[in-house]
């Protein structure tokens, strides 16, 4: 059974920084293209951006180009989020997802909501 699990979340001030994991059992995350996502309550869940599975390829929505970047260590099976010079809007949970990766990180809500192996998530909060 693949079980997705986030973590790395905090309270952090605007200007800060936080880097956010991803990690998987039952699942090869270098397998696969990686999406990270995040959803405030009240709103849908959005798409932050995403790594490719074959080149490493990394794609970002305007919101958090230049701030974010997406990588991976294999050998750990996991995917980091590292957030910089995060903003009051940043605060959200963040979840992970093996999606499709292509430029631009567009992802549909239909696709949102027939995905059913999200993780429990990661509250990050920028906040002084």
């Amino acid at each position: 059974q693949v079980q997705l699990r986030e973590s790395g979340g905090g309270l952090v001030q605007p200007g800060g920084s936080l880097r956010l994991s991803c990690t998987a059992s039952g699942l090869t995350l270098d397998y696969y293209p990686v999406g990270w996502f995040r959803q405030v309550p009240g709103k849908e869940r959005e798409g932050v951006g995403c790594i490719s599975g074959s080149d490493g390829s990394t794609y970002y929505t305007d919101s958090v180009q230049g701030r974010f970047t997406i990588s991976r260590d294999n050998a750990k099976n996991t995917v980091y989020l590292q957030m910089n010079n995060l903003k009051p809007e940043d605060t959200a949970v963040y979840y992970c997802a093996p999606w499709v990766c292509r430029d631009p990180f567009s992802v549909s809500q239909f696709s949102i909501d027939q995905y059913d192996l999200w993780g429990q998530g990661t509250q990050v909060t920028v906040s002084s």
